[in-house]
């Protein structure tokens, strides 16, 4: 299985290595279906798991928590925004 380095922004110069697969597949669903329209982290789920591969995310299992891995990881590139919002808000930067 091969790995990818992924950020956490709340964890400053932690970097932890997860599945490349599962990591990749989420990362490309979300950017399918966010854009500079705030989101809040449900709505990003349920748009997300539509674009997920079946092999890896067998009828959306554990998409909640590559969701926030993968969303804690493009908040720390920069990729994506975080809102003071109720509830929290992202978009694309």
């Amino acid at each position: 299985m091969t790995k990818i380095a992924v950020e956490n922004v709340n964890v400053p110069g932690q970097v932890t290595n997860v599945d490349a697969a599962k990591y990749t597949a989420m990362k490309d669903a979300m950017m399918r279906v966010m854009s500079s329209d705030p989101m809040t982290a449900a709505q990003i789920k349920d748009a997300a798991k539509s674009h997920l591969p079946d092999d890896l995310f067998p009828a959306g299992a554990t998409s909640g928590w590559w969701v926030k891995c993968v969303q804690l990881d493009l908040e720390a590139k920069s990729v994506l925004t975080r809102h003071a919002t109720k509830p929290l808000t992202w978009s694309i930067t």
